[in-house]
């Protein structure tokens, strides 16, 4: 009886903010560009829960991978509501869930064979599943029909595919690597991709923004790689192929699935003009990190690295990751750009604001040394 007269009260709170206005609803999956700290809470050996990750964050170390705030933080910020937590740092029932949730995972990938070496990691196949769980509890809060609007009328921002390429792809030891060519990868790539937004969509996804892959052959991590120190521009193509397929793939299922309204950020465009022209938006350096880490191992700001005197003055923090700096220039373009209109997608119906859900979190195992 108890249940039922508070699942009753649930639906009429929702019922009188959805009418009065109501806090922007985000689910955010990805790699560790979008992480908030699900690794901390897996065997993985892509973590960033230790000095100097965080440096700039307010709280600290909390397993991002860059000194301070992700793209999806600033834009959360800009949307005037909280970056969704960690997926593994909630218990299931926890009120959280009706405000948001980052599932995104280090080292992840579209295909689940992704990031093997890092020895475990979210696959975004895995992310979709913990989605699935999630939507479920929210219908034990709330009722099915209210979270099904609440779900149809939240933003979904999807960010994976780079690991598919650098820890993939590009790894000569990798079976993928030996068994397709740059243009059956990026079809197989799509077609994963198909399944996997139309699972979304059948799960109640109809907003989503997927962030095309940056000029990957420009960070630090494959610059190393040539004698000069350029940009290796046969990995930037690979880069373009897949954001072309992208859009074309996104156009696709906008066509198929109903009521889907999926778009690609382009996130290629707006880092390479920051790369050749740090200048102009007050940077110095963008063709090295300011961790000084050694990109042929590992490329990430252990403990033991030395760092920059002047963090704002790099594009990039380590050799995959920007800076906080370099972030907050992303996450404007991406929050102006006419094509994406991110506030007016977000700007839907979503959860009622809870009172003050008191967050359980689960215990993080200890930091890396």
């Amino acid at each position: 009886m108890a249940a039922a007269v508070a699942l009753v009260v649930s639906v009429l709170a929702l019922s009188a903010m959805a009418k009065a206005g109501s806090p922007i609803v985000q689910y955010i999956f990805g790699d560790s560009l979008t992480e908030v700290g699900n690794n901390n809470y897996l065997a993985s050996l892509a973590k960033a829960n230790y000095p100097w990750y965080g440096i700039d964050y307010p709280s600290g170390i909390t397993g991002r991978f860059t000194n301070g705030r992700t793209i999806g933080d600033i834009l959360s910020e800009k949307l005037g509501v909280p970056s969704p937590p960690a997926y593994l740092s909630l218990s299931q029932n926890d009120d959280a869930i009706l405000q948001g949730v980052n599932y995104a995972s280090g080292g992840s990938g579209i295909l689940n064979q992704t990031g093997v070496y890092f020895v475990q990691c979210l696959s975004f196949h895995q992310q979709i599943d913990y989605f699935e769980a999630t939507k479920n509890a929210i219908k034990g809060k709330i009722g099915e029909q209210a979270a099904e609007k609440l779900v149809n009328n939240a933003i979904f921002y999807i960010g994976v595919g780079s690991n598919d390429f650098v820890n993939n792809f590009l790894q000569p030891f990798m079976p993928d690597a030996q068994q397709y060519d740059s243009d059956t990868f990026i079809d197989y790539l799509m077609s994963t991709l198909d399944g996997q937004l139309t699972r979304l969509h059948s799960l109640g996804a109809r907003k989503i923004v997927y962030n095309g892959l940056g000029p990957m052959g420009c960070i630090p991590s494959q610059r190393v790689r040539t004698s000069t120190g350029e940009c290796l521009e046969s990995v930037n193509s690979l880069a373009l192929k897949f954001n072309s397929a992208l859009k074309a793939k996104t156009k696709e299922l906008n066509s198929r699935l109903p009521d889907a309204d999926f778009t690609v950020a382009d996130i290629y465009s707006i880092v390479l003009d920051l790369i050749m022209n740090p200048a102009t938006y007050g940077f110095k350096y963008a063709n090295t990190s300011c961790c000084n880490v050694d990109g042929t191992l590992g490329g990430l700001c252990l403990p033991n690295t030395r760092l920059c005197s002047s963090r704002h003055d790099y594009v990039f923090w380590d050799a995959y990751h920007p800076s906080d700096a370099a972030n907050v220039v992303i996450a404007e373009k991406l929050f102006n750009d006419p094509d994406l209109q991110i506030g007016a997608r977000a700007n839907g119906y979503s959860a009622p604001p809870s009172p003050k859900p008191q967050r359980k979190y689960r215990k993080a195992p200890p930091r890396m040394p």
